[in-house]
């Protein structure tokens, strides 16, 4: 039998979907966006809304299987570098998860630079 759980539903979206199968739960949690003047504040605050949500259903970033990361005028030898300190601080230095980032235009609204979306499985 497969069970969904929506958790906090905004419009027209929940940040979070819970299957539940059997014993397993796969957690899809939406892109999440943080707030800041600059790409390194952004992307500490989507990491603590990532965490967030992770915690809301008992998992952990040990839990995450999948990571996509959209930045906003990505420019490697600037950005990159960034990304990956502030991921490392919140995802430790291994086992980390399949990951996607990919250059962008823009996102939702014009001052956000970073977004990131994540599955997570836990038992």
């Amino acid at each position: 039998m497969i069970k969904k759980g929506y958790i906090d539903p905004n419009e027209g979206f929940s940040q979070t979907v819970v299957v539940t199968t059997g014993n397993y739960k796969t957690l899809y949690i939406s892109g999440q966006i943080g707030n800041g003047k600059n790409l390194e504040e952004q992307t500490i605050a989507t990491f603590q809304n990532i965490a967030s949500q992770l915690k809301k259903c008992n998992a952990t970033f040990k839990d995450v299987v999948k990571m996509n990361t959209y930045i906003v005028n990505f420019n490697p030898e600037i950005d990159l570098p960034i990304f990956r300190k502030i991921r490392k601080e919140f995802l430790g230095n291994e086992n980390y998860p399949a990951s996607t980032l990919v250059g962008i235009e823009a996102l939702g609204k014009k001052e956000w630079l970073i977004e990131i979306e994540a599955i997570a499985v836990t038992e």
